[in-house]
């Protein structure tokens, strides 16, 4: 992988957490998360999504199934607010570092408050966006949940 890490797949290997990197070719048109899980021939509910949301003014970070939505209420209350609405993009890609499609819950350039959808604990290892459209990482969920510092809780629906 020499010159195509990402920040996440860095903060991996600087923390020594055992992962594997899988790689695929995002086509055009399709949603990248249900993509990645239909080119990779993962589960859907194995495969879990990035997304922001503004949480009473703070860029917050959910992190549920492709095959779900996020709640964005249960986001809210996770967190201890009231109020969330998905974030602008162009904020989401300026907070995190990362392009839409390709926002990782790791190596964010600026540590989000961060939710895993409860889901993520009936698996041996899920897969998450690696920094980049077409990278995804797997590894174990408790590994995803102390690296973001997240708070696990049901969002997704």
């Amino acid at each position: 992988m020499a010159g195509k890490g990402t920040p996440a797949t860095a903060l991996l290997v600087k923390q020594g957490v055992t992962h594997q990197v899988h790689t695929y070719d995002h086509g055009a048109g399709q949603a990248y998360g249900p993509e990645a899980a239909e080119r990779l021939g993962l589960d859907p509910e194995r495969v879990f999504k990035t997304l922001v949301a503004e949480v009473d003014g703070t860029l917050t970070v959910g992190v549920v199934p492709v095959s779900a939505t996020l709640d964005l209420k249960a986001l809210a209350a996770a967190v201890g607010g009231k109020r969330a609405r998905m974030a602008d993009v162009a904020a989401a890609e300026r907070a995190t570092g990362y392009v839409a499609g390709g926002i990782s819950p790791l190596g964010q350039r600026k540590r989000l408050p961060t939710v895993v959808d409860e889901s993520a604990q009936q698996w041996e290892t899920v897969f998450c966006s690696g920094g980049r459209r077409g990278l995804e990482i797997e590894l174990a969920p408790a590994e995803l949940v102390r690296l973001c510092g997240a708070t696990v809780a049901p969002i997704a629906t």
